[in-house]
């Protein structure tokens, strides 16, 4: 599957919009903004796909850090002999106050993840209010 390039997306835009000659339009200042979207966009997908890789990697992290855990704890179990004791108990609590805290965090990225991506998007419609204002002023 091809990979479309946003450049030339915005080339075949702008070759389309100056076809038009539309009076009391700035065409150029029409197409500036249309081009701050499509970075805009860009921007808030990138920043997406980072908090997305983050939040998959830490996963991925707790996953084997919790495994080893219980693989050790299993270790120990079968190694010693002995049926397990009220100090497996504790490592078991433990095992499970650290998932706990290990989840938060993982809230936490991804609400930072999304807060950033929401902050890009809110930026450039903030922009584009004023870039709107500006356009609609009658020509002097």
């Amino acid at each position: 599957m091809d990979t479309i390039n946003s450049n030339s997306i915005f080339d075949e835009y702008k070759k389309v919009i100056t076809q038009f000659k539309l009076p009391g339009i700035d065409v150029n200042a029409v197409l500036e903004s249309r081009r701050k979207d499509i970075e805009a966009i860009a921007e808030a997908n990138t920043t997406a796909l980072a908090g997305v890789q983050s939040l998959a990697q830490k996963q991925s992290e707790i996953l084997r850090t919790t495994l080893t855990e219980l693989q050790s704890l299993v270790g120990r179990v079968a190694a010693s002999g002995v049926k397990p004791s009220a100090n497996t108990g504790e490592v078991v609590q433990q095992a499970l106050h650290k998932a706990l805290a290990d989840m938060q965090e993982l809230a936490s990225t991804a609400y930072r993840a999304q807060s950033d991506s929401f902050a890009v998007v809110s930026r450039r419609v903030a922009e584009h209010v004023e870039e709107l204002k500006t356009l609609l002023q009658p020509k002097k």
